[in-house]
């Protein structure tokens, strides 16, 4: 595996010193919302083409079988490239096709090849009054005598609603079940009438987020994943594949932005007149963020090896999230002072690509999100206490 590994850096190293499009940041800043979206999708398929999309997927669904440590060579090259990931698919690559290989039947798996070919989807889960606490959500899936199910509610916080294809929906099928129990995993035909997506227009000025509003809408009984009640624990195949393998990504970026920050630091002043870079307080901060990140490395890179050999990521994904969201607002804050009052203009038009695109201020106030979505940091910290660490449950009202 090793030789083969290796093989595998020298192959993508080339591939993407050849290929990946000149000046793209550049170019995405100045174009529309839907061009942005176009030049992902296309991206993606050429990276399917080349086989380096997702080499570390089994050949069946389209890898190479190179596991998690060929994932790790990928976004390290990746980074070191400075090419661009298809942003508007990590639910599609992570979050649905993860669901479909683990839970999806053979009709429904047919949708992976839709992913590989730039198919989006986006995830129904979080509520107005179920975030964190998601279990608590509201919106009801009826069945009705012929088989299919009616869906009435509304989701909130759904990245790229407005050009997914496809939804990841979970929906209360039991009222009277205990809340972790009643709960149902379909997937859900975007173009399906009764359907409202509402962008939401955030600080940073773009409105990756929409909400979702669902009047009667139709789902057919073959668009339910696994049995009725079972959404919660199919959801959790989701939730823990976004807080540990897009970790590989986020870590890789967090190096790449450091580097680039402490080459900025030597032509930046600091407020007295000398370079940044020979700023005691700055070395020190950002030695301390480097320290960090090859810190969170390690950690993904355990956690993702413990997932390799039982088949499942436990509880330490929430250690991962909390982690990298806060070293994320440390290191983009650093970056926001470091060029002063400059950067705190005006953010413009800001295009989705990435948490670090080298704004730095649009980034920070970015970096907060990640504290928010997929549930938030204190309830990460309850499931650490309780789960990683077997202290005793806190008191429920």
């Amino acid at each position: 595996m090793e030789a083969s590994l290796e093989e595998y850096r020298s192959e993508i190293r080339e591939w993407l010193e050849t290929n990946t499009p000149p000046d793209w940041r550049d170019h995405l800043q100045t174009s529309s919302e839907e061009q942005v979206v176009d030049f992902y999708r296309a991206w993606t398929r050429e990276l399917h083409e080349a086989g380096h999309l997702v080499p570390h997927w089994p050949k069946r669904w389209g890898g190479q079988d190179l596991g998690f440590l060929g994932q790790v060579v990928k976004e390290q090259e990746f980074s070191r490239a400075d090419a661009p990931r298809p942003r508007p698919l990590a639910i599609s690559l992570g979050h649905a096709a993860a669901t479909l290989m683990e839970h999806g039947s053979p009709e429904q798996q047919q949708l992976i090849d839709a992913i590989l070919d730039g198919a989006i989807f986006c995830q129904g889960f979080s509520e107005p009054e179920a975030g964190s606490d998601l279990a608590s959500l509201r919106t009801r899936a009826v069945r009705r005598d012929d088989g299919t199910y009616v869906v009435n509610g509304q989701k909130t916080w759904s990245s790229f609603a407005r050009y997914a294809q496809w939804c990841l929906l979970l929906a209360r099928t039991d009222p009277d079940a205990p809340k972790h129990k009643g709960i149902t995993f379909f997937l859900l035909d975007m173009t399906t009438p009764g359907i409202t997506v509402r962008p939401i227009r955030q600080a940073t000025g773009s409105a990756e987020f929409c909400e979702l509003f669902f009047d009667d809408v139709v789902v057919p009984e073959p668009m339910r994943i696994g049995a009725e009640g079972d959404g919660w624990k199919i959801a959790q195949t989701t939730l823990l594949t976004e807080r540990a393998v897009q970790m590989l990504e986020q870590t890789e970026n967090l190096r790449r932005s450091l580097g680039e920050l402490v080459g900025q630091s030597r032509r930046l002043r600091g407020p007295d007149g000398t370079p940044l870079g020979d700023d005691p307080g700055f070395r020190r901060e950002a030695a301390d963020i480097g320290i960090d990140i090859e810190a969170l490395a390690a950690l993904t890179e355990r956690a993702l090896a413990s997932a390799a050999a039982t088949g499942q990521i436990g509880p330490d994904s929430s250690v991962l999230k909390v982690f990298f969201s806060e070293l994320l607002q440390r290191f983009t804050r650093l970056a926001t002072e470091a060029h002063g009052m400059d950067q705190m203009g005006g953010t413009g038009e800001p295009r989705e690509v990435g948490f670090l695109s080298g704004h730095w201020f649009v980034d920070h106030l970015r970096s907060w999100t990640w504290t928010i979505s997929a549930g938030t940091n204190e309830i990460q910290r309850n499931i650490i206490a309780e789960r990683v660490l077997g202290l005793p449950r806190e008191g429920r009202s």
